[in-house]
């Protein structure tokens, strides 16, 4: 068992037994049913994992960093409810998103209940890291939302820039994961040198997996990314591929802009390779790729156990899903 399986085990052992307690024992039980639902949903459980990675790596339990683990994760999914809402979407992993289960408003309840739990559990760590994880977690969970807004925005946008794009995924997406490893080490009591070097290591791999998310999304293989290869080429979102393209072949995707046909998916991605988009998005993937390497180096430095973190690393790089 490797370590990432080891604690993704010790997460779920956790969460099974109620950390927190709350959500599992209070009432009306149909506001806490789809905070289990949906954390029950599965998925990599990458933000607790890096949480309780970063806690080993300084040479503390795991189990030391179970507060922080929760709370990102509880955010997480407070997010997803959240998000689901606002894209309006029907199916998450496979299942009912938690609106379409128990409708709008108890969605919304329940995803309010989940963020405030995400504190509960916060407050289990020792009190003189507090203060400096709160700092922390409250910075990220508003550039969270800031990150969504944008993301709303773009939709609509008649420009959008690779700069402002790259902030987005950063704030909607990165920040949660350099969030994530700040609070394993805060919970170990590391010095703020290494928290800034972790936190580094998480925002660079957050933007160079998102932007792999991306490339998945255009060209992976449906059998191994489980689901239709194309959706944000259908409809027109505007990712650093999009925008790379709309830069030499605007009138392309402007011929196309109302087709969701399997012929567009087609025409586009072999304009995308023509004119270098894939190849210059595969570039900037590698470029933050390296800086998350260079910060994980930087932690190293400083006395960390990086290893596991390397595999880590390195698995989400070169993954196919």
């Amino acid at each position: 068992m490797n370590a990432v399986e080891r604690l993704q085990r010790l997460f779920l052992q956790s969460l099974e037994q109620g950390f927190g307690e709350p959500e599992w024992n209070r009432q009306p039980d149909s506001l806490y049913a789809p905070q289990r639902y949906i954390l029950s949903m599965g998925g990599k459980r990458l933000r607790p994992v890096l949480s309780l990675m970063a806690a080993e790596a300084l040479g503390a339990p795991a189990e030391q960093a179970l507060p922080a683990a929760h709370a990102v994760e509880r955010f997480h999914n407070f997010s997803l409810i959240h998000d689901d809402i606002m894209d309006e979407a029907p199916v998450r992993r496979g299942k009912p998103t938690v609106h379409m289960q128990w409708g709008l408003n108890t969605a919304i309840l329940s995803g309010d209940a989940l963020l405030v739990m995400a504190y509960e559990s916060l407050r289990a760590l020792p009190a003189d890291t507090l203060p400096q994880a709160l700092k922390v977690f409250n910075r990220t969970a508003l550039e969270v939302c800031e990150g969504q807004q944008w993301d709303m925005e773009f939709e609509t946008q008649d420009q959008v820039h690779e700069g402002q794009y790259l902030q987005m995924i950063r704030y909607k997406t990165s920040v949660l994961l350099g969030c994530a490893l700040e609070l394993g080490a805060a919970a170990a009591s590391a010095s703020s040198e290494v928290a800034s070097a972790l936190y580094a290591f998480g925002l660079e791999l957050g933007t160079s997996f998102q932007i792999h998310d991306d490339i998945l999304d255009a060209f992976g293989d449906p059998d191994q990314v489980g689901k239709q290869v194309g959706g944000d080429i259908r409809s027109n979102k505007k990712t650093l591929l999009y925008l790379h393209l709309h830069a030499h072949r605007p009138d392309l995707l402007d011929t196309w802009a109302a087709d969701r046909s399997d012929a567009k998916v087609d025409a586009i991605k072999a304009a995308m390779m023509d004119a270098g988009s894939l190849a210059h998005v595969e570039a900037k993937r590698r470029f933050h790729f390296d800086l998350a390497m260079e910060a994980l180096g930087r932690a190293e430095a400083l006395g960390c156990q990086t290893a596991d973190l390397q595999s880590l690393a390195q698995w989400i790089f070169s993954r196919t899903a």
